[in-house]
């Protein structure tokens, strides 16, 4: 699952552009040979009744001046005009007509899908393909390759602490009058020895309600979704110091916010707040943010009232 954008640009000319895509995979190719000849494009879903009727028929083409120096480097062994096609000037060579009008950016397509197996895993984004090659390919396959594996070391289980120290998520609703949908903490983890840092945490999935149109095809969690998550955990440190559930908080204010990454279904969010000022019961500020696979995905400072319900 494409996060952030991946560049891979070679001294050849290829360049490569792997966006976030929540739809599947899709690539979007241009093919140009030697002085931009048989200059052709194609953009297609990357799914394996598409594969197998649109883009593996294509064959492989050369062109007919890097015949002799390719035989040379011991390559293009098993080549013949059976089952490739050579490009002389603005001709075409082959035993057979060419199979599709575009045949050569699909056997391109085809070298991509073939490049990027070597990962060992399903690939969900949008890949932007220019002048592609195999060294190309290869160079785009290590970097997804090295993000998976930085990924995949910031996402190691952790343990979630259980008993004393934190909260379940029905004694969170004996202190908090929120309910579904509009309560964003499932647990409290711990609160520190003196009373002023806690951690809560939120297990985000597709069924929050939100992300039906925040965005449809590309599900994000809103900003302001996590604000309030960071407020309702503030609250309930508050309300723990004080030792009273019987008033609501109301915002003040919020400084200081930033959303630094997207939080998408699936993720685990861990939220900190601490509290930095107090004023008797009714008011106080706290330094808040949202983590996510170790990362800060957003944070503010946040001020609010407590009143009697």
């Amino acid at each position: 699952h494409v996060r952030e954008p991946i560049h891979i640009e070679t001294k050849t000319g290829s360049m490569l552009i792997l966006l976030p895509d929540n739809n599947g995979f899709r690539i979007s190719c241009t093919q140009a040979g030697p002085n931009n000849r048989f200059t052709q494009f194609m953009s297609t879903d990357i799914e394996p009744e598409i594969f197998e009727r649109e883009i593996a028929p294509a064959r492989t083409f050369v062109y007919y001046e890097d015949v002799e120096s390719l035989m040379e480097k011991n390559l293009i062994k098993g080549g013949s005009l059976e089952n490739a096609v050579v490009v002389r000037g603005d001709a075409v060579l082959s035993k057979e007509p060419l199979r599709f009008p575009d045949e050569f950016v699909r056997h391109k397509i085809l070298d991509i899908v073939g490049d990027l197996a070597l990962i060992g895993c399903r690939i969900r984004g949008h890949l932007i393909a220019v002048k592609p090659g195999h060294a190309a390919n290869a160079e785009l396959a290590r970097a997804i390759a090295k993000e998976q594996t930085r990924r995949n070391a910031l996402t190691v289980p952790r343990v979630v602490p259980k008993g004393a120290g934190g909260l379940e998520t029905d004694e969170i609703m004996q202190i908090l009058p929120h309910r579904y949908p509009f309560l964003m903490v499932d647990r409290i983890l711990s609160f520190d020895e003196g009373g002023t840092k806690c951690v809560g945490m939120k297990s985000v999935t597709i069924n929050e309600p939100f992300f039906q149109g925040h965005f449809p095809g590309h599900p994000v969690m809103p900003g302001v979704m996590q604000v309030e998550a960071m407020a309702q955990v503030a609250s309930v440190l508050l309300f723990k110091l004080t030792k009273s559930s019987n008033r609501i908080g109301y915002f003040m204010s919020a400084d200081d916010v930033k959303f630094r990454k997207p939080v998408m279904p699936g993720d685990t969010m861990f939220i900190h707040a601490e509290l930095t000022k107090a004023r008797g019961e009714r008011l106080a500020k706290a330094k808040c943010h949202c983590v996510v696979n170790d990362a800060v995905v957003s944070e503010g400072e946040l001020m609010f009232t407590f009143l009697d319900r």
